[in-house]
Formats: C-alpha cells, structure tokens, sequence
C-alpha cells in the first residue's frame, strides 16, 4: 500500500502518528513544511520509480513556510482523488469552513484522541482505495475481439465516434459486453486522458444511489461523516458510464435528466452547484420506448440518451468469433490462476457453436474458468464440457442464404435446432429465400448407397449402414448434429459402451470413405487421411475390414 503523507512543523505531532499507524501496519512518510510535499508530488508526478504518492495526506494548517489550506488547494488540483486531512490547534469556524470548502476529507482539531485520529485515517484510505479502483479497473480493460460481420459494424461504429463526444446508448443482451464497448467509446474519444467511471444502476439500493452518483455533504444523513464525492465528480473531464439505465428510480431519473441539461448537480445535502464536464454513455438490456409507454422510464430522458445507439450482438448472433474467444479466455484463465493454458479439441469447438449462450460472452468466459480448473487433461476434449453445454439443445446458428439472383444474404433471425429424433424435414425455404444445401457428410444416405470399397466385404458395409448412422436426416442437419443424434438414441436406449461402438463406426466409415476416393490404394489413402501406412493397416484388421493391399 502507498504511504500515509504526514505533514508538521511540529516533530512531536509527526512522531506521535508514525508509531500509531506503524502500530497498524500503515506505511508513513513525513514532511515538515509544504514545498517539501509539492516537490515529492512532482517527482511522483515524472514517474520517478523510486517515489510512492500517498494514499492520504494529513496535513497541519500552520506551518512555517506555507499554508495547509494553500497546500490543500494545490494538491486537490494535481490529484483530485486524494483523500486530504487537515490539523490545527486553532478550532475555529473559519478555519473547518474553509477547510471544507477546499475539499478537506475530514478536519481534526487539536489535540486529538490517537485511536479516533487513526480511525479517521482509516476511512480515508479505505475511501482512497475505493477510487483506484476505477482507475485499475480501466488500466486492466482488454480489447474487444471479433471477426463476426456483427461485430464489424459496431467496429466501425466506435471508429466514427472517436472524433465525438456525443452521448451514446447502448442497448444488448445482458453478458454481452456492453461496458467492453463504452470503455472502448471512451479509449478512442477526445477524453481518453480523463477518467472512466461506471456504476450499475441496478446494483446499487435506491437509498444509496443517488449520493453514489451526486455525492455527499457531510451530515447530510444519518452516517455521512464526511463530504464524499460521487460518481459525476470522480468522471470529471472523462467519461460516466451508467449500466442499467432502464432500472434507474424515476425521481432519480429527474435529477440525471437535469444534469445533462444544465451541466451541473448538487450533492446530497449540498447547497452551491457543482460543474459537471462528463461525457456520459448508458446501457440497457431493457427496451427503453417499452419502460416509456409503461411509464417506467421518462421520455424526455430517453431522448436525451438516445443520441446515438449502438446495438451489441448476442454471442448467438456472432457463433463464427467463439473459437477465437474461447481461445482467448482460456489464455486469460491460465494467467490468472498461474497455469499452463489448456488447449481445446475441434469436437469440443464445434459443439460450443452449437450452444444458444443464453448468457452471451460472459457465460462463455465462465465456462473457460470452469474448464481450466476441472477439465482433467491439457487438452480439452468433448466429454469436458459442462453439463450445460452438452444437454443443451443444438443451437443452428443463422442460415447463409441465396436470394433468386444468386448472391448471398443472411437468414433474418437464427433458429434453434432440436435432436434428429425431435426435428421433422425442414422446408428447403428460409425466411422466403433459398436454403445454401448443407456439406455432404460421410453420414448420409448417398454414402449409405454407395458400393464396397475393393476388398472390404458388402455384408459388412451394408451392415454398419444398417445400424442407423447413415440413415437420411434432415438437410439442415450438419453430421456433427446427426452423430450427436445417434449418441442420445445409444444411451437412451441402455447400450453398454457407447465410446467405443460409435468410435469403431466412426472410423470404419471414414477409412471406407478414403478408400473409395483412392480406389483402394491404403498408402494414398492413409497419407489423404494423415495417418501412417501402419495405422491404417492396423486399423482395417482391428474393424475387420479385410481390404487387400493394393496392386
């Protein structure tokens, strides 16, 4: 933790404090007169390694070289947040108004009880440590990814708004990442230097959050033992970022709809307005003209956000970006538990686009801390994935789609796919345009028609055909989605060792396949497959395949 900045001419006083707080194991740092503190800020301020700033400042307000007060005004200036305490022997009323009215976090008048005074700086650190976290929190904020045509477009968006710093709405499914795209808006705008604060409307008790965004008075109410600012007075010269709008209390919304209109605010309990220089951006899964004609939500605010709106895509709508954030998470997770990353199957990708994420980017990004910790090998198979993912229906992402001149359009609202045994043919129409026909799948019925490959006995071709794997399933069923099928029949119908029974018609259909396309030739067809000559001889005797070398 950064040092407590203890500032007297009086070397008794500095003692005094030091012995306190080193009893609670509270770093100090003391300074006899204000230059000596305006120096040491600035050679934190030129990023000095071998210099802390202070996490509080606890100053005398008559010292021989300068003013606490002076001091006050100019430290309140380089660093805004700093929690400041002033001391004076002198207790009297101008000296704890103007004290205040500079910012003071507290004032504590001499002599002081020792156990209260450390008390006092107790809660000044803890109110320090509360505004760093905006800070590390902003520090620490990833880059968007996405390659998905949806996430191009709000790309694109965020580019035309750099120049900007109109007020923007952003409207999404819950976990899909609309505080990812406001601090983006705010890395790539003219405040970028200023801070970035956000605060979620709807997690925050409606008695508490009108003073966590205005901020303060001390005595304001019950508890308020110091003057604290709020969230609209931390954003200042940045950007706010109110998450959850639609859940906002109306008579707060009156008190928001005013502050974007005259551009300023007074704090609870507070009588002299202060200047509000924020941009402000809001986000809501809720849909605001809905909460208008309800009349939960005020329509002259609506319009008042609704400047620009930008609409974030649910991870469904963007399936093709979940191998790359898979892959990113599980890098992400590996770095904070201090592991090696694991790496992830194609079986186990795919079957992850297949899920509807119902929770959107952030339930995928749990899924990968899940993942790291309980899949049991390096290399995350199938079977590894959570009970949500695989009892979960199929989800068929948006259909590409040809339109009567030939080129191409996307499906206007993805489907949910259930299990073959549930899912009658579907029509080779997709919201009116022509279905693109699926890729052909060692699984279907032309395979099932097709004749021996040399050397390898009819009867026992036609008898795995036989066994339903390659029996004609609906056209918009990939062969991933028909295996899937075939798996839940198997274990619903009791059948004793699954693995290995789908896994030996597994491979007897695709080293069949392979043969066919090289007209028998094993070496061709175990170097088209990337397997050895051995592994496929092997292979053939193990599923009694019995196909002769070729000539």
């Amino acid at each position: 933790m950064k040092p407590i900045w203890i500032v007297d001419d009086d070397p008794s006083i500095r003692f005094v404090l030091e012995k306190a707080l080193a009893r609670e194991n509270l770093p100090t740092r003391s300074f006899t007169h204000p230059r000596e503190v305006l120096d040491a800020l600035a050679d934190v301020t030129a990023g000095d390694p071998a210099r802390q700033g202070p996490q509080v400042l606890v100053s005398d307000i008559r010292m021989p070289g300068g003013s606490g007060l002076q001091l006050l005004e100019k430290v309140r200036e380089l660093q805004p947040g700093l929690p400041v305490i002033i001391m004076t022997a002198y207790s009297d009323l101008d000296s704890a108004v103007s004290a205040f009215q500079r910012g003071a976090f507290e004032y504590l008048p001499k002599p002081f009880d020792l156990p209260k005074a450390v008390e006092l700086i107790r809660r000044a650190v803890e109110e320090s440590q509360r505004e760093e976290v905006t800070e590390e929190r902003q520090t620490a904020t990833p880059e968007m990814l996405g390659q998905a045509p949806a996430m191009q477009d709000v790309f694109r968006a965020i580019g035309r708004l750099s120049q900007s710093q109109v007020t923007v709405l952003i409207t999404g499914e819950s976990g899909s990442g609309k505080e990812l795209v406001a601090r983006a808006l705010h890395k790539h705008s003219p405040v970028a230097d200023g801070p970035f604060v956000a605060i979620n409307t709807a997690a925050i008790p409606k008695d508490l959050l009108e003073s966590e965004l205005f901020g303060h008075e001390r005595g304001a109410f019950t508890g308020a033992q110091t003057q604290r600012r709020g969230r609209f007075e931390q954003a200042e010269g940045g950007t706010l970022f109110l998450d959850e709008i639609g859940d906002m209390p109306f008579d707060l919304q009156t008190r928001l709809l005013r502050v974007l209109s005259d551009g300023q605010f007074y704090r609870v309990g507070g009588h002299a307005a202060v200047k509000a220089h924020v941009r402000v951006i809001a986000a809501t899964h809720q849909d605001l003209e809905k909460r208008v004609k309800e009349g939960g939500f005020r329509e002259d605010l609506f319009h008042r956000l609704n400047v620009i709106r930008l609409r974030l895509p649910a991870l469904r709508e963007r399936h093709e970006d979940v191998p790359m954030l898979t892959r990113h998470f599980l890098q992400q997770s590996a770095r904070q538990l201090g592991v090696e990353p694991k790496r992830i199957a194609d079986s186990a990708l795919v079957r992850l686009e297949q899920f509807a994420f119902p929770g959107n980017v952030r339930q995928l990004e749990n899924i990968c801390h899940w993942l790291t910790v309980m899949a049991p090998a390096q290399v995350i198979s199938l079977q590894d994935l959570p009970p949500e993912v695989l009892e979960a229906p199929v989800f068929q992402p948006p259909v590409r789609a040809t339109v009567a001149d030939g080129h191409a359009a996307a499906a206007p609202q993805p489907v949910m796919a259930l299990p073959v045994a549930a899912v009658a043919p579907a029509p080779d129409m997709v919201g009116g345009l022509h279905a693109v026909a699926p890729l052909a799948s060692p699984f279907t019925a032309a395979s099932a028609a097709a004749p021996a490959p040399a050397g390898v006995s009819a009867p026992a071709w036609a008898a795995d055909s036989a066994m339903g794997l390659a029996a004609p399933a609906s056209p918009v069923l990939s062969w991933e989605q028909s295996l899937e099928a075939e798996a839940q029949k198997l274990l619903a119908g009791g059948q004793p060792e699954v693995w290995d029974a789908l896994t030996r018609r597994f491979e007897s259909r695709l080293i069949r396949t392979a043969l066919i396309a090289t007209h028998g030739r094993r070496m061709e067809a175990a170097q088209r497959l990337g397997i050895g000559r051995n592994t496929i001889t092997r292979k053939i005797q193990e599923l009694g395949l019995d196909a002769p070398d070729e000539a």
